[in-house]
């Protein structure tokens, strides 16, 4: 059976090993906005229903020491904090979709957006504070995102059981 609906404390991220990443999104004023990292990761993150300041802290420490870029002998064996390498967060409600029934996803089990926009911003907050330059787009806003995927190399962390399948 696939549960729906909000799941206690859990936080989605896509990773994408990246040269070079890009962001953009039109303001309120109709002004194009932009932001860009040179060698680094683009981090989608996504908040559930009961995320907490300390679950999204734990999941960007995670995200800040995990081993996916080489060293000298080319084994992944180097962390982002360790190649001084940029992070580009971008948020991603869409990591919450339910796909069990119809065609149409559901996205009920993704956080409320006030909560989800300050715990992201807690998220990139984090980072910053490991002194990873840390860029993001705009929450809620539609945005553009232009990466040069290095690898490719992309991960998916969740600490919940992040169910996939669809049915029928």
């Amino acid at each position: 059976m696939v549960e729906s609906g909000p799941r206690e404390h859990t936080v989605r991220v896509i990773i994408q090993r990246v040269l070079s990443a890009s962001v953009s999104w039109s303001d309120i004023d109709g002004s194009t906005r932009n932001n860009q990292i040179g060698r680094g990761m683009v981090v989608l993150a996504g908040a559930g229903g009961d995320d907490s300041a300390a679950t999204v802290e734990r999941m960007a420490t995670k995200v800040a020491q995990l081993r996916i870029f080489q060293d000298a002998e080319g084994r992944t064996n180097l962390s982002l904090e360790e190649v001084k390498g940029e992070a580009l967060v971008v948020s991603q409600f869409t990591l919450y979709a339910d796909l069990s029934r119809g065609r149409r996803p559901s996205f009920l089990g993704a956080g409320d957006p006030a909560h989800a926009a300050a715990l992201l911003e807690r998220f990139g907050a984090h980072l910053s504070g490991r002194g990873i330059i840390t860029r993001t787009g705009s929450f809620g806003a539609s945005m553009l995102v232009s990466l040069e995927n290095d690898g490719p190399f992309t991960l998916a962390l969740s600490n919940d059981t992040w169910q996939t399948r669809i049915s029928g």
